[in-house]
């Protein structure tokens, strides 16, 4: 029996999102990005701190580049921050529940950014699948999509 790959799932640096909260309407439109109002939960699942925003929380929504690699995979897309994001803390080997409640595709990817495997899991199956992405040593890290609308979640790095 193959050896568990130990992993550590990481949300977004708050850092590059505390700015925003700042800014005007006007000033957040000319970055391609709105302030809203979450009204349903699930639904609004914040980037930083990896859990659903709750009704009536703000948050941003806005274009960010989650993979910033020199290639053909380099790739932007839509995400959420909470206005009151705390930086995710995961445990080693723990998925949050924004991860593991949601289908889940799952992107493996070389070390120069090359994507190597996908697939689509969710709960229980999702921990299996990193396991398995993680154990192919062509692997350097992974990503989580939101499988449905397809937007990235966190990344997935071994440890």
């Amino acid at each position: 029996m193959k050896d568990k790959m130990r992993f550590q799932i990481s949300g977004l640096p708050i850092e590059r999102f505390t700015q925003y909260f700042a800014m005007t309407d006007a000033e957040l439109a000319a970055h391609h990005a709105r302030r809203v109002v979450a009204d349903s939960k699930p639904g609004f699942p914040c980037r930083v701190s990896l859990v659903d925003a709750e009704p009536g929380e703000t948050l941003i929504l806005l274009p960010y580049t989650h993979h910033d690699v020199d290639g053909p995979y380099r790739s932007t897309g839509p995400i959420y921050v909470r206005e009151k994001a705390k930086q995710a803390q995961p445990n080693v080997d723990e998925i949050p529940d924004v991860a593991k409640t949601r289908l889940m595709s799952v992107r493996a990817y070389t070390p120069v950014g090359v994507l190597h495997a996908s697939a689509v899991a969710e709960q229980e199956a999702l921990m299996d699948l990193i396991q398995q992405f993680l154990s192919d040593k062509t692997v350097a890290y992974l990503h989580l999509h939101n499988a449905k609308p397809g937007c990235y979640s966190c990344r997935v790095d071994r440890v």
